[in-house]
């Protein structure tokens, strides 16, 4: 299996990629600037940030039993400090994310690891010279730990610049790169696996009901040393944020505590999405 479920999936995604650039951006010529910035004033200021999700699967690289088998979930969320009132019509939030994984099929159902990820950022929607959006950048700190200690510890701390942008009505691009510190005391070779940038391209195939995306990051090495994760979302009701997730992992640093180990693995379960203006999340 390897990497190739998520390299078909990843070509099957861009396969029309130079046509979209090429695409009139039908969603982003609907919102001006003073639409996004009343979308802005009436968002909730509580929130979910990344997918909240509860999964289930097996490693497709090792054998498969009540240890190797596990549940992967993630509780996310995001607080609006302020709204774009600050400088440069700046927004201030800060976020919360908790990745577990749970050895919920062994003996006494142990937590294998847990990753803690709080944040602090500024977003800013940028615009055209006719006021229309084209996309949203984010300055954020941020810091991830697994919270143990002595040879267990794990921990970095990033700044990120972020932008998502909407290539097309039914594609989002959001590219992210960091700088990295205080991260050589517990994992010293951290940045050969997960290097300094990451692409996640998403694309609706199914209006309100499937939509798939890819996240790509290389770590700074000459080897394959990075990931390709694949989601697949399937929303069964209508008007809804509630649904099933497929997900393929391939590649390093799934979790903190194992980021040398490769890791493939396909799990599948119950998937909360945020409802908020897409680029704005």
């Amino acid at each position: 299996m390897k990497k190739s479920l998520s390299f078909i999936l990843f070509f099957i995604l861009i396969f029309n990629f130079q046509s979209l650039l090429a695409q009139e951006n039908e969603l982003n010529e609907k919102l001006t600037r003073e639409q996004v910035n009343d979308s802005i004033q009436k968002m909730s200021r509580f929130s979910i940030y990344k997918d909240n999700y509860f999964i289930t699967g097996i490693p497709l690289n090792e054998k498969v039993d009540r240890q190797s088998a596990d549940v992967k979930y993630n509780v996310s969320f995001k607080q609006l400090i302020t709204r774009n009132t600050l400088p440069w019509d700046t927004y201030l939030f800060v976020t919360y994310s908790q990745k577990s994984f749970w050895n919920i099929y062994d003996e006494s159902s142990p937590f294998k690891e847990i990753n803690f990820n709080p944040s602090i950022g500024l977003g800013k929607p940028i615009y055209t010279k006719n006021d229309r959006l084209t996309g949203v950048l984010s300055l954020m700190f941020e810091h991830e730990s697994n919270g143990r200690d002595s040879i267990y510890s794990r921990s970095w701390n990033n700044l990120h610049l972020s932008y998502r942008t909407s290539l097309s009505e039914k594609s989002k691009l959001k590219a992210k790169v960091w700088l990295p510190f205080q991260y050589k005391e517990g994992n010293p070779d951290l940045l050969e696996y997960i290097g300094l940038a990451e692409l996640t391209y998403s694309r609706i195939l199914i209006p309100e009901k499937l939509e798939a995306e890819v996240m790509v990051r290389k770590g700074l090495n000459w080897e394959w040393k990075g990931a390709i994760r694949t989601r697949i979302y399937y929303t069964p009701f209508k008007d809804n944020n509630q649904g099933f997730m497929l997900e393929l992992f391939n590649g390093y640093s799934e979790s903190l505590i194992n980021y040398t180990d490769e890791i493939h693995s396909i799990r599948v379960g119950y998937v909360i999405r945020s409802k908020d203006l897409g680029l704005l999340n």
